[in-house]
């Protein structure tokens, strides 16, 4: 008899339309492959909505993303339902949406960062902050939502000029030119690296993220190997440093000028769109999607 799948989406979080988006691809892929699924629309009652199946599901594949949905919170709830799931647990999730504390860890493990802080606007203001170039970026949001990139003075006037919209802070982190890469990590093992190409947008924003044509992914990678080398190295090593599990993906930024490489982040719980960057680096091991999706099922636990 099949799996019993509880694929939950949605949610009300800030990237509830690229959850609908990831959620829908994986419940097509999940029929595609014989899975008994129920789909559920994630409510603040989600406790509720999960009781309410019968018979209780094997497995939940969790398409939720942003605040609540990949930052531990779910998880704890799906620990204390004791239904296995799919993506990092608990800790991972919780520490990888929380900017600083994931480049706490990444800086214990010697992966390279670019220079952060965390920042408030009478900082910025007092001149007691980075200054241009950086990136502000809210501590506890993905999908590049809310994230601003100031190179020059004159930009940051007018950033501070406009209504303050970070809340009490913001990590601030330098600003490195060069090339987008990121390396998709499955079960603990680096995937082919992707170079992203955003066209006339200064970095991967939400719209070269989820806009079909909005950015070009190159896989593999126009690189040298030892640089290869170093990003599979590196996205590797920041999966083990958070306790990660299924799939994840490091992004990074290379400056080829100074040979130098920066990690951004570690996403636990990556899009899984149609213009996605996971389904491209399974495509080239030889996956489908729905190969992928139905490894992530098999893959699915609680942290018990």
């Amino acid at each position: 008899m099949s799996k019993h799948v509880a694929v939950i989406y949605g949610g009300w979080s800030a990237e509830r339309e690229v959850s609908l988006s990831s959620g829908r691809e994986c419940i097509k892929a999940l029929r595609e492959k014989g899975y008994k699924v129920t789909e559920i629309d994630a409510t603040r009652d989600l406790a509720r909505q999960l009781s309410a199946i019968d018979p209780k599901p094997d497995v939940i594949f969790n398409a939720l993303h942003g605040r609540w949905g990949e930052d531990g919170a779910v998880q704890g709830l799906l620990e204390i339902m004791d239904i296995p799931y799919t993506h990092s647990g608990v800790r991972a999730s919780a520490i990888a949406m929380d900017k600083m504390s994931a480049k706490a860890m990444f800086m214990e493990y010697d992966i390279p960062c670019a220079r952060h802080v965390w920042v408030t606007r009478d900082e910025i203001v007092n001149g007691t902050a980075l200054p241009p170039p950086y990136v502000l970026k809210p501590n506890n949001e993905g999908s590049s939502v809310g994230v601003e990139i100031i190179l020059t003075p004159e930009e940051e006037q007018n950033m501070l000029a406009r209504a303050w919209v970070h809340g009490d802070g913001v990590m601030q982190e330098e600003f490195i030119p060069g090339r987008e890469m990121t390396v998709a990590v499955k079960d603990g093992k680096a995937m082919e690296v992707i170079e992203i190409l955003t066209g006339n947008h200064a970095f991967y924003d939400f719209e070269s993220k989820y806009v079909q044509g909005g950015s070009e992914h190159i896989i593999p990678a126009d690189i040298q190997s030892d640089l290869r080398d170093r990003l599979q190295r590196h996205a590797e090593e920041s999966y083990r440093a958070l306790g990660c599990r299924g799939i994840a993906r490091a992004d990074f930024r290379y400056d080829p000028e100074n040979d130098r490489l920066a990690i951004l982040e570690i996403n636990t719980q990556p899009g899984m769109t149609p213009t996605s960057l996971v389904p491209d680096a399974a495509r080239h091991d030889g996956m489908s999607f729905a190969d992928i999706v139905a490894w992530m099922v098999e893959d699915a636990s609680c942290e018990r």
